[in-house]
This record gives structure tokens, C-alpha cells and sequence, in this order.
């Protein structure tokens, strides 16, 4: 669980990924995150996923996103045996479940290389409503902090001699009881103090407060937004024209 919880934290790199403007990598995995529901055979979304992996070689963020996907397999195998059971079909039941790999794969590319702050500005930049951006952003900051809350809970009442991995499924879903109460307990208190910081700085008080940092896209940033759409609509053109025809 440690080694899981430690792909949803950001930590921030130096990669060349890692320097590109946010509204660029967020451009990036919006393409990717189109083309995964464009593709229509396994041979497509392999090359589609093979690309993504090529992208966390260069962000050298591939071990983190291994940690990701260790959770997103157990719902894609979920995926997989559902839809093999409705439709009967091999081929489309893998295709839906790793399509949802390579979904999950392109969003947490994002989340992984960009800051909490990097996303608050870049939701300033689109006119989002201030209350919608503030919600967002403190939601995405305290998931790796209640993740890491759940495993010291889970520590400290193994300490005291419960345990989780024994007996069956309802007696493990009842174990689990004095592990959401105290962890439910921090998450009042800690919103309580975050509304009391809140108050303090005077939230609210100016319509459109001003920002501190302001993002301008550099010649790198254009190049790279402009090579990112000119691949995907050279992908597009070649999975809906060229590879057809090159089938028939």
C-alpha cells in the first residue's frame, strides 16, 4: 500500500517533461486521452500505449506510473470479465479494458508531472469559476494525504492487534471499521482547520485577486504544442483511412 500511495504524490523533476508549460502537458494528455477513444482494435491502442510509455521514458516518470496502474488492473480485469460475459466477444472485452489502462495511463501522466499549483493557474486561465478551481485543487491535494492517513491508521490499529488480512470478506469489511472512523475523524478536523485558514486570509474578499505567477508559453512550449496536434492528427488520419484500407 506504501508503494501504491507513492505514485499519487507529486514530487517534482527535471526532466525536459517536467519544464514544459502545464497548459502544454495538459494539451498532451487531452490528445491522448482522445486518441485512446478513437482507436478501434488492440493493435491500435497498443501503439497508442506505447507512445504514452515513450512519454514517461522522457519525463523518466515510469516507475511511478507502474505504481498507478497497479490498482487500475484490478478494475480493468473487472472490465474485462463483465464485458466478456455481456457480449461474449473476446476481442472487444480486451480492447474495452485496455482502453481503460491507457486512460487512467494518460490522465495520471498529467497529475504526475504537475504541481497543485501549476493546475490551479492553469484552471485560472481558462475562467473557471474561483469557488469550482479551489474545490478542485484541495480535493487533488489531500487524495495522497488521506491515502497516507489510511496506511498509519492501518499501521497503528495492527499495533494494537487487529487484523485486516484474515477471515472472509464480511468479517474484513467489518475490520475495516476502525480504520474509516478515525480516518473520517481527521478528515472533519482537518477541514475544519482549512476553513479556519481560510477565513484568516480573507477568502473571498476580492472579486479577482491577482496572481503571483503567470505562465507565458515559450518557443519550446509552441514547438512541442504543434508537434503534439500534428502527431494526433496524423494518427487519426492513419487509423481511420490508412490502416483500413491497408487491412482490406
Amino acid at each position: 500500500m506504501m508503494w501504491l500511495s507513492g505514485g499519487f504524490i507529486f514530487r517534482r523533476g527535471t526532466s525536459v517533461y517536467h519544464r514544459l508549460d502545464p497548459r502544454v502537458k495538459l494539451l498532451i494528455s487531452s490528445l491522448m486521452f482522445v486518441t485512446t477513444l478513437l482507436v478501434r482494435s488492440l493493435y491500435e491502442l497498443a501503439m497508442v500505449i506505447a507512445f504514452m510509455v515513450a512519454v514517461a521514458a522522457v519525463a523518466t516518470v515510469l516507475r511511478r506510473v507502474a505504481r498507478t496502474m497497479a490498482l487500475t488492473f484490478i478494475f480493468s480485469t473487472v472490465i474485462f470479465v463483465l464485458n466478456l460475459i455481456v457480449t461474449k466477444n473476446l476481442e472487444t472485452s480486451a480492447l474495452y479494458a485496455v482502453r481503460f489502462v491507457a486512460i487512467v495511463v494518460s490522465t495520471s501522466l498529467f497529475f504526475i508531472t504537475t504541481s497543485p499549483d501549476e493546475l490551479e493557474q492553469v484552471m485560472k486561465t481558462f475562467r473557471l469559476p474561483r469557488d469550482v478551481v479551489f474545490a478542485f485543487v484541495t480535493a487533488v491535494r489531500f487524495i495522497p494525504v488521506m491515502m497516507l492517513d489510511t496506511l498509519q491508521i492501518m499501521d497503528a490499529q495492527k499495533s494494537r492487534g487487529l487484523e485486516l488480512e484474515k477471515g472472509n470478506i464480511i468479517r474484513r469489511v467489518r475490520n475495516m471499521i476502525p480504520v474509516l472512523i478515525p480516518l473520517v475523524v481527521n478528515s472533519v478536523v482537518r477541514s475544519g482547520e482549512l476553513a479556519e485558514a481560510m477565513e484568516s486570509r480573507a477568502y473571498g474578499a476580492v472579486r479577482r485577486p491577482t496572481s503571483l505567477v503567470e505562465y507565458k508559453a515559450s518557443w519550446a512550449d509552441k514547438v512541442v504544442a504543434f508537434a503534439a496536434v500534428a502527431i494526433f492528427v496524423l494518427t487519426a488520419y492513419s487509423f481511420y483511412f490508412v490502416l483500413p484500407t491497408t487491412v482490406l
